[in-house]
C-alpha cells in the first residue's frame, strides 16, 4: 500500500470546503466530516492523514515537515511569509483584503492609525502607498476600532462588505484577493513528488470541474 500522505487543514467553513472538492478529485474524504472532535483523521483507502489545526498553525506543520501538504488563506501566508510552495489555488474561501474606514469621514492628515489582524500586510500597504502610518495589531472585531476612536482606517478581510455597511464603514481602497491555497512542504514536494504531484494534478482537475459548473445555468 502506499505510504500515507499528511495533509493539514484548517477547521470551519473552508474543511467543510474542501471536502467536497476531494471527493470531486476522487479522494476518499469522509472522514472530514465526522461530527466529533477528533484532531487527527486517517483515510486508509486514499492513504491519507488528515490534521486539523486553527487556520494560522496551518503553514508552519507544513513549513516544518509534520504535514506535507496543508490548506491556507493567501492573508495568512501574505502575513506569515512562510517558506512552503504554493502550487495551487483551489479557488474556495474567496475575499478582499481591503482598507476601510467611516463611511464619508476623510482619511485625516499626518499619521493614520490603522488597525488590523495583519500588521505586516497593513505596514507593507502603506509603505508602497508612500505612508507613515501606526499600525495597531488587535484580534477580532476589527470593525470597532474605527467606531470608538482607536484608529482611523482598518485592514481587514472581506467577503461582501455587508459587515462594514452595517456598522457604518466603507471600503478605501482594495490590498488583494484572497482565497485558500494548496501548500506543500518543500522536501516532501521534492523527496515524495509522484504521490504528492499526483494528488496535486487530481485537484487541479477537479478545481477546474467544479469551476465550469459553477458556470452552468
Amino acid at each position: 500500500m502506499k505510504s500515507s500522505l499528511t495533509i493539514a487543514l484548517p477547521k470551519g467553513r473552508v474543511l467543510r470546503a474542501v471536502a467536497p472538492l476531494l471527493a470531486q478529485a476522487g479522494v476518499d474524504a469522509s472522514v472530514l466530516l465526522a461530527d466529533d472532535r477528533t484532531l487527527v483523521r486517517e483515510s486508509v483507502a486514499a492513504g491519507l492523514r488528515f490534521l486539523l489545526l486553527k487556520p494560522d498553525d496551518v503553514p508552519t506543520y507544513v513549513e516544518y515537515g509534520a504535514a506535507d501538504l496543508g490548506v491556507c488563506g493567501r492573508d495568512v501566508l501574505l502575513e506569515r511569509l512562510s517558506d512552503v510552495y504554493q502550487p495551487l489555488d483551489l479557488e474556495i474561501g474567496k475575499c478582499r483584503m481591503v482598507v476601510a474606514g467611516v463611511a464619508n469621514r476623510p482619511e485625516p492628515p499626518g499619521v493614520p492609525r490603522v488597525a488590523t489582524k495583519y500588521p505586516r500586510i497593513a505596514a507593507e500597504h502603506f509603505t508602497r502607498r508612500g505612508v507613515q502610518a501606526d499600525i495597531i495589531h488587535v484580534q477580532g472585531s476589527v470593525e470597532l476600532a474605527p467606531l470608538t476612536g482607536l484608529s482611523d482606517l482598518i485592514v481587514d478581510l472581506v467577503e461582501t462588505g455587508a459587515t462594514l455597511t452595517q456598522n457604518g464603514l466603507e471600503e478605501r481602497e482594495q490590498i488583494a484577493r484572497v482565497s485558500s491555497m494548496l501548500i506543500a512542504n518543500r522536501s516532501a514536494y521534492k523527496l515524495r513528488q509522484d504521490r504528492v504531484r499526483e494528488l496535486v494534478d487530481l485537484l487541479r482537475k477537479a478545481v477546474g470541474s467544479m469551476a465550469v459548473g459553477s458556470k452552468a445555468p
